[in-house]
């Protein structure tokens, strides 16, 4: 007692102690080293076709526990509006273009398993450090950054190569031509152009030969045999890939190896789900990151017949169900295996929603909300504002909502940190760490500026002006709408990133997103005192971050994007691919 009444009577001691008695509880962060990671990745969702971001028709009741769980970011962005540069980005947490993964023309996406582009080795993802820290990493569905680069089976930007030691599901990416009874999807609009040039042709060689028969034209027949000869040839160049679209793109592999080729659809979403859960399964005893990247609710949205008219949004609200049925599995799997508190989870969507992804009167495509634009539009909100969401009991505050800018490429250096590793110190990391935002230890988030990419054109800029809380957005670039007023390219199905399809704005339009987060009202210097100032602090930025690009091979270019078929994946002997091991088993 005498000792305490000394210490009390010290100058020191009071502040001392009031500090001691303030200070935070310790966190279950001190005493988890490396805690397991599931990432759920969504494929075309809108940020508006969630429960928790204000969806009350498409019932999404997994999802929005995790919120109610975890940390829900309002401002969560991604780094480019399709799925290929989106999730090179949220692999490197870089801006795809230095990777040399958006594009420079209309090709903005892998378009064949048998393409040469993709993730370029030299790029090291967070599975690659997670793996040197001792995870085990495991990819579960979607890939899209590519398979091989100069033959068939060197496997170059697949993804053991690049951190994950299991890999299940398809190298491409879900199209309609996948399901044999859809209208086919893949470049649609180029193939009736192709469709349209053989009947051409064929109908001028078959013209020149009844005219030479009938002695109508004077031909020689050594010319009609070279005509016909090329006519046969064209059709063969363009129709030994187009053709057969569900058997080169298609496909299902193990790791290394195809166990569907074409894929049997009506099983792959059971075999996604059984192949994730017993990932966990599997490495409960050990630290392990599980990448789910979903194949919903992208196109023909494979619904099994259990959902198939349970929504009020048709076979896309039907779909969405079913994966937010599916996220409630795998969250039944942690807590079974006793990994709830040991383990963080983030849900994100790899982009916005597809508007002009229509059949008929069929709305195929996702919703985004109040946010202009969707999917394939590089600047406006509708098409990188995404849903974010974080749960880590105990670590995380729960039913936490955070509107501050971040993105899919901070996932890059928060797992790493988590992990125990360190971010490469010999390139650009884009990410930031988001732990300090998610627990609280930081009312802001590290991102001053976001660029707004559309394949390598900037688009738009965003600033978060931390000392007043508004966050302006400067478009530089946007897409002509079409029909006029509709909110989309429903004429193109896609909005273009740079030519005709688009208007250049200078000065740039200007919205302030905290106040008009819809972007209905641009700013002008007559309406808005800052605007210039706010012009120059952007321009400025611009020329900050475009002195730290260089110049990377082009990974989407033409040569790299086209089919070539010495680098088809085959479970067979080319061209006769075909097998069914799953079915066998």
């Amino acid at each position: 007692a005498s000792f305490l009444l000394l210490c009390f009577r010290s100058p020191l001691a009071a502040p001392l102690i009031f500090g001691l008695l303030l200070q935070a509880p310790p966190t279950q962060l001190s005493t988890i080293t490396q805690p397991n990671f599931v990432l759920l990745l969504a494929d075309d969702l809108g940020i508006g076709d969630v429960g928790c971001y204000g969806n009350d028709t498409i019932r999404t009741p997994n999802i929005d526990r995790l919120a109610k769980e975890g940390v829900k970011l309002t401002q969560h962005i991604a780094a480019a509006p399709l799925c290929t540069p989106s999730r090179a980005a949220f692999l490197t947490g870089r801006y795809p273009l230095r990777s040399g993964m958006d594009a420079v023309n209309d090709y903005r996406v892998i378009f064949w398993n048998a393409g040469s582009g993709g993730l370029p080795p030299n790029e090291t993802t967070f599975a690659k450090i997670l793996q040197q820290q001792g995870y085990s990493t495991g990819l579960i569905g979607k890939w899209h950054q590519g398979v091989n680069c100069e033959s068939r089976n060197d496997h170059c930007h697949h993804p053991l190569k690049h951190g994950f030691d299991y890999f299940y599901g398809m190298p491409f990416t879900l199209i309609s031509d996948c399901q044999p009874r859809e209208t086919p999807e893949m470049d649609r609009a180029f193939r009736r152009k192709l469709w349209l040039s053989t009947q051409t042709i064929g109908l001028i060689t078959l013209t020149a030969v009844l005219g030479r028969l009938t002695s109508l034209i004077s031909v020689q027949w050594k010319t009609l045999t070279c005509l016909a000869g090329f006519s046969l040839l064209f059709f063969v160049s363009w129709f030994s890939s187009y053709g057969f679209v569900r058997y080169w793109n298609c496909i299902m592999m193990r790791n290394h190896g195809i166990t569907e080729q074409p894929m049997v659809t009506d099983r792959t979403t059971s075999l996604i789900l059984q192949e994730s859960i017993s990932f966990i399964e599997r490495n409960k005893h050990r630290p392990f990151l599980l990448f789910l990247s979903f194949l919903h609710s992208h196109t023909p949205l494979l619904t099994t017949k259990k959902f198939l008219g349970r929504s009020r949004h048709g076979l896309y609200g039907d779909n969405v169900e079913e994966m937010d049925w599916m996220v409630g599995q795998v969250l039944d799997a942690i807590d079974k295996e006793g990994l709830k508190d040991t383990t963080l989870v983030y849900f994100a969507s790899d982009h916005g929603g597809w508007l002009e992804r229509q059949e008929g009167e069929r709305q195929l495509g996702g919703w985004n909300g109040i946010y202009k634009g969707g999917k394939a539009m590089g600047g406006w909100e509708g098409g990188i504002r995404v849903p974010g969401i974080f749960r880590w009991p105990g670590v995380l505050p729960a039913g936490t909502v955070i509107d501050e800018p971040t993105s899919l490429m901070d996932i890059y250096p928060t797992v790493v940190h988590l992990a125990g590793g360190a971010v490469p110190q010999d390139r650009v990391i884009d990410g930031r760490d988001l732990l300090p935002l998610l627990r609280g230890a930081a009312a802001h988030s590290e991102h001053e500026f976001l660029f707004h990419y559309c394949g390598v054109h900037l688009h738009a800029v965003r600033w978060h002006q931390r000392d007043t809380g508004a966050v302006w957005k400067a478009h530089y670039v946007t897409p002509i709408f079409s029909p006029p007023g509709a909110g989309a390219c429903y004429d193109r199905g896609f909005c273009p990133c740079f030519g005709e399809g688009v208007t250049h704005h200078e000065p740039p339009l200007l919205f302030e997103l905290s106040q008009d987060p819809s972007e209905a009202k641009p700013l002008s210097a007559d309406t808005e005192p800052l605007f210039d100032t706010v012009i120059r602090k952007i321009g400025r930025a611009i020329e900050e971050h475009r002195r730290t690009l260089t110049p990377v091979p082009e990974q989407l270019s033409v040569s790299n994007v086209v089919w070539k078929p010495w680098l088809q994946p085959c479970c067979g002997t080319f061209p006769f691919c075909w097998c069914d091991k799953e079915g066998d088993n």
